[in-house]
This record gives structure tokens, C-alpha cells and sequence, in this order.
């Protein structure tokens, strides 16, 4: 069985089981379950701490799992990335008292309190800088008033939170993070499936399926305005100058498109969900 790594609890937990249930896969029932077995798709899920799930796939004790690409980075191990899943997005950036920092370089042989030390010792490496860092566990903003630290590293959404600690972003990104699916760096049976399922899953919440009629002469700047993820499916129709199109698109741009179509004389313009996908 494909043993799969899946966070217990966190931000990421909730998104993580629902995709894999929308991929077809049985998860756990009871919240305290740590441990829960689907035979049908040949898999085991183990829930376990967001930490702590790169250090079980990197060692080989567990095959694949669902983390945040700054815990993957943060964490040390062996677990490689295998593809994003596109949710859990965050940005890591510096910031400190306001005009006290401009660039990287005054991070230099000061304090910098993180939750992520392993990501940002590696970042500041990276550049050339030397910095202590102050490792915590939550709550970082707090640590330059309380005289822990001379600037902080952390999650950054719409920085109003390390404004209200009296605190200014600078500095380049640390990191562009999301959840991402870990893999060991070693072939596992059951994996590939895992990716294709997770990936229909992110095709459809993505696109959606439109359907629409569209006199003949039309049919070239229909298709212009919708060409599809591929090409689109042109069916003829029983008055032989209308056709009927069948075409995939972004769920973002469907009322753009769907006025565009109309504009151009298509008609009965239907739009279904996907609840699946394989591309």
C-alpha cells in the first residue's frame, strides 16, 4: 500500500483531506484518528503534525505527503517536492522597526526571530549574510518590542499584523510558499496515480465545461474567443448552418466569455461544472 502523510491539524489539514476526497480516496472519519487504511485504492493515510511530515517522507518511513513548501525547505530532509497543489499560499518576508533596516545587508551580526530557521538561516546564507536567529514557535511580531530580536522573518499576508508591532517590511521575498505533495525521491507504486488525481482535482476546480450553438459563419471567432484547453468539439446540427461547441475554460473567464459568445450570435450557452478530470 502507498502510505500518504496527511497534516492532523493547521490550515492546511481541512483543504488537504477535502481534495483527497474529491480524488476518490477514503480519509480518516474521527479527527483523532492518527491512522486510517482505504484497501480499495490501495493506500494508508497517516495524520500527522504539518512539521513533521517532510522528515517522515524524507526518511523513507512514509512514501508521499501533503506539507507547505516552507516546511519541505525549513525542515532539512530528503523529501523532494513533486508538484504544487494550489492552495495554503503564503509569503515569507523580513521586517523590522520602522526605518531601521533597508536592505539584507543590515541583517548582518543581528538578531532575526523566525519559526522557520532552517528556510531563513539558508536564505541569508544564500546572500551573504550572517544573522542570529531567534527561534519561536508563534507570535514572532512580538519579539523586537519584548528585546528578543533585532527584526523578525515571518508569514506575511497583508502586513497589517507587524504594522500594529510597529513594524516595517524590507528586503526581497524569502519565499512563495504553498502546499505542495513531498515525495521520498524513491518510484512508489500508487504514487502516479496519487499526482494524476490530485492534478484532475485541480483541473476541476479550475475550468468548467461550456456548451454553446453558434451559426457556421461564426464559428471561426467563437472558437478564437474560446479555443479550449486543447481544441474544441464542433458538432453539427440538424439546420446544417448552426453548429454545437463543446469547449473547456477557466472558471474565471467564463461571464467574460459567455458575453463575448453572445455578442457574436452563439445561443443556448450552458455552462456544467467538472467534478473530475483526467488531462
Amino acid at each position: 500500500m502507498l502510505r500518504i502523510a496527511v497534516p492532523n491539524k493547521g490550515s492546511l489539514s481541512e483543504t488537504a483531506a477535502q481534495m483527497l476526497w474529491e480524488a476518490g480516496y477514503t480519509g480518516r472519519r474521527d479527527p483523532r484518528d492518527l491512522h486510517t487504511a482505504d484497501p480499495r485504492n490501495g493506500v494508508e493515510f497517516f495524520y500527522l503534525r504539518p512539521r513533521d511530515i517532510a522528515t517522515y517522507v524524507g526518511s523513507g518511513a512514509l512514501d508521499v505527503g501533503i506539507t507547505g513548501r516552507d516546511l519541505l525547505l525549513d525542515s532539512g530532509s530528503d523529501a523532494v517536492e513533486i508538484a504544487p497543489l494550489g492552495f495554503g499560499d503564503s509569503t515569507f518576508r523580513f521586517a523590522g522597526p520602522a526605518g531601521a533596516f533597508t536592505d539584507l545587508a543590515g541583517l548582518q551580526d543581528v538578531r532575526v526571530a523566525t519559526s522557520y530557521p532552517g528556510l531563513v538561516g539558508a536564505f541569508l546564507a544564500g546572500h551573504g549574510v550572517t544573522s542570529t536567529l531567534v527561534k519561536l514557535d508563534g507570535a514572532v511580531e512580538s519579539a523586537v518590542r519584548l528585546g528578543v530580536a533585532d527584526a523578525v522573518a515571518d508569514v506575511v499576508s497583508t502586513g497589517s499584523t507587524l504594522r500594529q508591532a510597529g513594524l516595517e517590511i524590507f528586503g526581497p521575498v524569502i519565499l512563495d510558499s504553498e502546499a505542495v505533495l513531498i515525495g521520498s525521491g524513491v518510484e512508489r507504486s500508487g504514487a502516479d496515480t496519487l499526482l494524476r488525481r490530485l492534478q484532475g482535482v485541480l483541473v476541476a476546480r479550475q475550468y468548467v465545461l461550456l456548451d454553446y450553438d453558434v451559426p457556421v459563419e461564426h464559428l471561426e471567432a467563437a472558437t478564437a474567443a474560446a479555443p479550449g484547453f486543447e481544441s474544441p468539439t464542433v458538432s453539427p446540427l440538424h439546420d446544417p448552418e448552426w453548429v454545437a461547441v463543446r469547449v473547456m475554460i477557466p472558471r474565471g473567464d467564463m461571464n467574460q466569455v459567455m458575453d463575448e459568445l453572445y455578442s457574436l450570435g452563439a445561443r443556448a450557452i450552458l455552462v456544467s461544472a467538472i467534478h473530475a478530470a483526467r488531462l
